[in-house]
Parts: C-alpha cells; structure tokens; sequence
C-alpha cells in the first residue's frame, strides 16, 4: 500500500475473487529502502505540533504522498478536506494516536474509493476500555450490526475509540488485528492476511539464507514463535479469529498465486518437518534464586515473584530445581530496579543467595511434531554442541510443543543456524 502500484496490486486481489467483502487497509509503508513510512512521518508532525512548531511542511509532505497515489491510480477523489481536519487538531489539541491513526483513515478512503466499497470508520466500531485494551463485548456487537448493512466494506486498521471518546490505537502492526477483528465479528469463512511475504518460514531469513516456508501452523505454534520475535502477524490478531474457528491465510500481494501459509486450530495434517518454527530474542538475563530445602517451604515461589511484581518487572520464563529458582526478565526493564528486586527477594523469602546473569538470548524452538519424535530435546543439544555453543538454560512446557534454549547473545545467530540445519537442512 506505500504507493499507486502497490494500490492497483491489492485492488486487483479484491476484485479477483467476489467472495473478498471486507477489506483492512494499512498506512503506506516504504516505497524505498531509504524511504519513511508515512506513520513515522504523521508522529513527527506530532511532535512538532505537540511543541506549538510549525508543522506546514511536514504536513505538505504527507499530503503529496496521497496526492501521488491518488494520481497514480487515476481517481476523482479529493482529501483536502481531510487534511484541513488533520491540519485544525493538530494545531488545536495535538494527540499522538490521532496523528498516527491518519495514515490508515486517509488509505481506507482511497481504497473504498478505488473499489466503490463503503466506508466504515473504525472509530464508530471498535471500542477500547479504560485500561487500554479492547472492549471485545461492545466491539462485536455494533461491529456486527454495522457489518450485515453493508454487502461490502473498506475499514482502516491500527485505531478504534477510546474510553475518553478519543482516537486509540493498537501497538504498531495493529492493522492485523483490526482485521481479524472484522473477520471475527462478520464470521467469516477465511480471515486472509496480505503482506509483502508468503508467509512464515521456519527461520528468520535474516540469520539463515533462504529459509523454508511454513504451509500450515497452529494457532498455538503462532503464538509461541510471534512472542520470540517471529514478526510477520501482529501477535494480538490471533485471538479474535481463535474462539469462532476460522483460519488466517498468509499471503504475498506481489506473488497473489502462492498459497502462503495457513494458520489453523488445529490440523491432521502432518508436519514436513519435526519443527514447525525457531525463532528467537537477544536481552534477557536470568536472576538465580537458590535456598536448601525450598521445595517444602509453602508459598516461597510467590514470595520471590512478589519482589519482582512490586517493582513492575513482569518474568519471562522460571524454571526451577530443589534448592534452585530462575527467573528470567527482560534485561531492559530489570537493570535499572535490580538491587531493589534482589533487596526485596532477601526481605520476603530470605534466600541462601541471590545470583544474576545477564548476556542471555533465549531460543524458541516450536513444533507439534515434536511430541511424538523421539530424540527431539537430544538433536537440539547435538547441534548446539556441534556448533560449540553453550547452554546456559533450557526450559520444556508440558504441552511438549516447545522447548526454550538459554545461550550468550554472542552465539544467537549461530545456535539458530544450528538448530535450523539440523532439523531442516538434513532431511531436504
């Protein structure tokens, strides 16, 4: 969607198939390695507007890059009162997710116009509550009744209606959700997702060259491999398609032919390879909590998690042994409340000792298969031995659908490629 091109590609994808009714348009992205993306261009006239700057230029910047899709795509359409709107609020009362949601507004109104669909604004059918989050209840009942008036429709991602009757809006890449929202509430057969990739693939094809596509995965797979950083769907988009059944279809607007990759509840289809997918994130560290004997000490785990919830750090994973517990968080939000998480451990559950280890990257490597291969946690610890990196951790949860690895971040990208080649490259 970053241009005219772009445009006449998803347009075409459209009105290929009759069956497409709803259509959830992003903000125009790069056009260009070197490009910016129109969101970051709208928070930077924000911030000048926030600062009583001024903000002609920034704003003529933006409106020439509709102006040129507009052009391109050879239409009748005028958004110059539109950006009157924008220009009036931004110097009035200046709001950061205003600005950021206008991208997507101003997109959802050249593509209705390009299809002749009816426009939906988000702000009208999608509700947030006080603490931020989605009011799923409300959303889905006016969303609904606003969706069956209309045989078809073109409402922009990323935004809804706060509490405060101001624009919110998601975390960036929240145009996924509101799409799975939209598929959820219409009850859809098929919540199809276009992107500029076909789908997932089994690596990060920045760490390992050319990695292989994924062709089906669970809902469950996806959550597990979005959270380590696997970044083709926005994390959230899962979970209003999850509870009604109905499946995500990844696919390539610049290849439409490809069928990308499904995203399903469950499958029997078998997977081609023992992993699903690995993926991975750098900068955790791991606080070592030991003390004899605490296995029989009722109510030691929720003493040491307490210290760490009352300074506002939230834990990633906590394996544990007899006299041994971990806790694994974020190096970025324990750093700078360390010494009062491990002076408050002391306080409450009165430890042996309290160590930390910092450098730590932790390693996801996901797959339904792996429940019923032999030798799966033992090929994992072979490759990385192989490849001469150290564990530092390892972590199973009982589904068996995942086990976590815990090596230094100078050997992420290595114990990756490791895991990768031993999984997929020998059986290719």
């Amino acid at each position: 969607m970053a241009d005219a091109a772009q445009f006449k590609k998803a347009a075409d994808i459209v009105l290929y198939d009759e069956s497409r009714i709803y259509v959830v348009p992003s903000a125009p992205g790069k056009r260009y390695p070197a490009d910016t993306k129109v969101t970051d261009l709208l928070l930077k006239l924000y911030e000048s507007a926030a600062k009583g700057e001024d903000f002609t230029e920034k704003l003529n910047v933006i409106r020439k890059r509709y102006s040129e899709i507009i052009d391109g795509l050879g239409l009748d359409l005028s958004l110059d009162e539109e950006f009157e709107t924008i220009e009036r609020v931004m110097k009035e009362d200046p709001q950061r997710d205003y600005a950021a949601s206008r991208g997507e507004y101003l997109n959802g109104r050249i593509m209705a116009a390009c299809l002749s669909f009816e426009f939906i604004d988000p702000f009208e059918v999608i509700f947030f509550n006080e603490e931020g989050n989605l009011n799923t209840y409300k959303t889905e009942k006016v969303l609904s009744a606003r969706l069956k008036k209309c045989g078809h429709a073109v409402i922009p991602g990323f935004y809804g209606q706060g509490k405060d009757g101001r624009i919110k809006t998601f975390s960036r890449g929240g145009s996924d959700v509101t799409g799975s929202i939209v598929a959820g509430a219409a009850r859809v057969d098929i919540y199809e997702n276009w992107t500029d990739v076909s789908g997932f693939l089994v690596a990060d094809p920045r760490i390992v060259n050319d990695p292989v596509a994924i062709h089906t995965i669970t809902y469950r797979e996806l959550r597990e491999l979005s959270y380590m950083g696997a970044s083709v769907l926005h994390e959230d988009a899962i979970f209003p398609v999850r509870s009604k059944g109905i499946p995500i279809n990844i696919r390539n607007t610049n290849k439409p032919s490809e069928e990308g990759t499904w995203i399903v509840e469950s499958t029997a289809k078998k997977p081609k390879y023992t992993i699903t997918g690995v993926a991975g994130r750098k900068g955790y560290c791991a606080v070592l909590i030991t003390k004899a004997m605490m296995n029989s000490e009722v109510g030691f785990g929720r003493k040491v998690l307490q210290a760490f919830e009352e300074n506002g750090v939230s834990f990633e994973h906590m394996p544990s042994g007899i006299d041994t517990m971990t806790v694994v968080v974020h190096e970025s939000d324990f750093m700078d409340n360390e010494q009062r998480i491990v002076s408050a451990i002391h306080r409450m559950a009165s430890p042996d000792s309290v160590e930390i280890e910092t450098d730590l990257s932790l390693i996801a490597v996901v797959g339904r298969g792996m429940k019923s291969m032999r030798g799966t946690a033992a090929r994992i610890f072979s490759a990385l031995a192989h490849a001469r990196v150290n564990i530092r951790m390892i972590d199973q949860g009982s589904s068996e659908l995942n086990i976590i690895v815990g090596v230094e971040n100078k050997d992420f990208e290595t114990a990756i490629r490791a895991i990768y080649k031993i999984f997929v490259d020998t059986q290719i």
